[in-house]
């Protein structure tokens, strides 16, 4: 497969049509006023399943081949691509299998079962777990969709991008995760092929982000895998990367890590100012509005990417408690 082009997110827009939400892209009064220019929340936590993973799976799913529909699909996940994908796989009917690490947290792993898909817990990083994947595709001959480094994939996640330049025409600079690279190459894609000035700043946390390092080294590396409120940005971008590093290097004007208060009052600013639960991943964006690290003329777009949260850790966030990670880990 070649990497995809404009042509290949306008075609998975009309694709997904009918099972992916196009969510709301409203103002936020208060971040615009924090920064001094308008700022926009794409609020893809309310997508079907949480997150924008359905937007990738659900154009992935709608390509199969029926003799690949009836091998079924599998795929190693963090959490939301493997709900996504179950979700998708569901509504075609197609067997799915997700395998996790023992990171994933628990609400999202229930949350995969209750779509219809088997799950399988392999080791302690989404390395090993793909190593399960891989045999499945060997020895039972599934079909794997990949979370982020896959053309149709990336393809489907760059019609968000569509939709925020829709809402925000004089869009000037858009805040997108920074996770394996498929979800900023399709949106970084979607902008600059119709507004090339507009900068796309990749956010991210400190521990543990596998693309961050692989740009500042120039080949992807591999990482540790370390627990982070930002859950869904963990794992490796896989040293065999044959479209979202690329993608990303070319296309993404800057990178911002952040740590885990930081994320912490990212989630609390976007329950108490915007009344919206989000993730840690979801709530980078507005994190790194917060931290002053983010500098823009003009328009700001912001990607809430995912709800999925434990609401317990929720509760504690909100609370302002201190939350031990390595102890959300071990719950």
């Amino acid at each position: 497969m070649n990497a995809p082009v404009l042509a290949d997110i306008l075609s998975a827009h009309q694709r997904v049509a009918g099972i992916v939400r196009a969510t709301p892209c409203d103002p936020s009064p208060s971040l615009s006023t924090h920064m001094g220019q308008p700022v926009w929340l794409k609020q893809e936590h309310h997508q079907h399943t949480g997150s924008f993973k359905l937007r990738g799976a659900a154009n992935a799913v709608a390509q199969l081949t029926p003799a690949e529909r009836a091998r079924g699909v599998v795929a190693v996940s963090t959490g939301n691509h493997g709900r996504a994908l179950a979700y998708a796989a569901r509504k075609s009917g197609v067997r799915c299998v997700i395998c996790m690490s023992a990171l994933v947290p628990d609400n999202k792993l229930q949350a995969i079962r209750a779509e219809g898909a088997e799950t399988r817990i392999i080791g302690r990083s989404q390395d090993e777990a793909q190593a399960e994947v891989d045999r499945m595709i060997q020895e039972d001959g599934m079909v794997m969709i990949p979370p982020f480094d896959d053309p149709r994939v990336i393809a489907g996640q760059g019609t968000l991008g569509l939709e925020v330049l829709e809402a925000v025409p004089d869009l000037a600079t858009m805040l997108v995760q920074l996770s394996g690279g498929g979800l900023i190459a399709g949106v970084a894609l979607a902008l600059k092929a119709q507004r090339p000035d507009i900068r796309v700043i990749g956010i991210s946390m400190k521990r543990g982000a596998a693309m961050q390092a692989s740009l500042a080294a120039g080949r992807p590396v591999q990482v540790d895998e370390l627990p982070t409120l930002a859950d869904s940005l963990g794992g490796g971008i896989g040293l065999a990367n044959q479209y979202s590093f690329a993608m990303a290097r070319d296309l993404v004007d800057d990178v911002v890590t952040l740590s885990e208060p930081e994320i912490a009052a990212g989630i609390r600013h976007c329950y108490f100012a915007e009344r919206q639960i989000v993730e840690g991943a979801g709530a980078v964006g507005v994190a790194a509005l917060l931290s002053g690290r983010i500098t823009a003329q003009g328009p700001v777009g912001v990607l809430l990417s995912g709800g999925n949260i434990d609401m317990a850790l929720h509760h504690r966030l909100i609370s302002g408690e201190d939350v031990d990670l390595m102890q959300e880990q071990r719950a």
